[in-house]
């Protein structure tokens, strides 16, 4: 009985195939929207996780300032020397480096390239989750004597030496030259949408002679163990600083201290509050297209009074004309779901590569949007089916 009730639907909808058409557009492009959103919004956060996390995901940035982002706001630097006392004095660290970093022109090759120019301590590749594709680490001297010696991110290297092996070639930064003697890994967009492939690393005491001239740190770097309680040594470093600072109870803190990892689920929370608000947004149009199909329905049950006015007269029940309706608004959704999901599907794959985000399909998300599409089929088709199935058989028949 079913199974005919579901052919006597399809050959409706046959009938009337461009208005079946039109009538499941609104379905297909809610259904296509919604997933689209979803996905594309899981791949935002994906991307925002991954790119915090290149920076380490159990990193501690020290900046000069209250608030991140004031540049200082006249707070004095840091020096290397409180780099060497977190190491000494506050457990549960892996490592810590101080960075210096400065804008520069560099010339190489026969060309220029204007780039940032970091300075770091001897730990910093290690505190800074760096790792190299090609040379190798400067050495205790280069770092003490501020040795000419320089590595080069994969964005630089490729600038002014393109495919070409960079490694043994000299280096100009403003009035000195360096050797390069080892390239970074790539690492790619940061979390801010900074380039952090952009960047000429030189020992700490290089930058400071040869190209600042000063001896301020602007970074401490601190990575911390596995496992290690972030807030209580958060606590312990403020309060050494704060020490090593000469800052009064009543003072406030000249510094801030930022976790990577606090950092990654505020940004990625964020994320996904967008991606709700966006889906809820998109959703809209699935109503909309729900209330196409009633509207269709209705009128296919004027334009059918007859027939279904002789269905009843031979004995059909009301319950039967109410499930044949039924089932052919739920068919018309579901198709119109079933082509929202492929729509879907095809736009987003296009889309993440086009935004560079990584695609991840969700089956979850395609599923419900296409079992919540043949429910708003049910939904909004039960008010035709209802009004056919409550039909008096004598005036159906009558009907012209």
């Amino acid at each position: 009985m079913l199974f005919n009730t579901i052919l006597l639907a399809l050959r409706s909808i046959r009938r009337n195939l461009l208005r079946s058409f039109l009538t499941m557009l609104g379905i297909v492009i809610g259904v296509g929207a919604v997933i689209a959103m979803v996905t594309l919004g899981n791949g935002a956060t994906q991307a925002v996780h991954d790119q915090i996390a290149s920076l380490g995901s159990n990193l501690l940035m020290v900046r000069t300032g209250q608030r991140m982002g004031q540049g200082g706001s006249g707070a004095p630097a840091f020096k290397e020397a409180d780099a060497e006392a977190i190491a000494l004095q506050i457990g549960g660290i892996r490592a810590v480096a101080a960075e210096a970093r400065s804008g520069a022109t560099v010339v190489a090759n026969g060309r220029n390239w204007t780039t940032t120019v970091t300075g770091g301590s001897a730990e910093w590749i290690a505190a800074a989750n760096w790792t190299l594709s090609a040379g190798r680490q400067f050495d205790d001297g280069e770092q003490r004597a501020g040795g000419a010696v320089c590595a080069l991110g994969a964005t630089v290297a490729r600038s002014l030496f393109g495919r070409r092996d960079p490694l043994g070639e000299r280096l100009r930064i403003k009035q000195f030259s360096c050797v390069i003697v080892a390239l970074l890994a790539p690492k790619g967009q940061g979390a801010m949408g900074n380039d952090q492939d952009d960047v000429v690393l030189l020992p700490l005491h290089t930058l400071q002679r040869r190209v600042t001239g000063n001896q301020r740190v602007n970074t401490l770097l601190i990575s911390m163990q596995e496992g290690s309680d972030a807030t209580a040594l958060q606590a312990r470093l403020r309060l050494l600083l704060r020490e090593r600072r000469k800052l009064g109870a009543a003072e406030e803190d000249n510094f801030n201290i930022l976790d990577t990892r606090q950092l990654a689920e505020t940004m990625s929370g964020a994320t996904r509050v967008m991606t709700t608000l966006l889906a809820a947004v998109a959703a809209v149009s699935l109503l909309v297209g729900g209330i196409g199909i009633m509207n269709i329905m209705l009128v296919s049950v004027t334009e059918r009074t007859r027939e279904i006015g002789l269905r009843l007269a031979i004995g059909a029940q009301e319950r039967d004309v109410l499930l044949q309706f039924l089932i052919e608004a739920m068919v018309l959704a579901a198709l119109g779901g079933l082509a929202g999901v492929l729509l879907a599907a095809l736009a987003t794959v296009l889309m993440a590569h086009a935004l560079q985000l990584p695609y991840l399909f969700n089956p979850g998300v395609n599923l419900l949007s296409f079992l919540f599409s043949a429910g708003i089929g049910v939904v909004f088709g039960y008010v035709p089916a209802r009004r056919a199935a409550r039909m008096d058989p004598i005036e159906a028949l009558r009907h012209e």
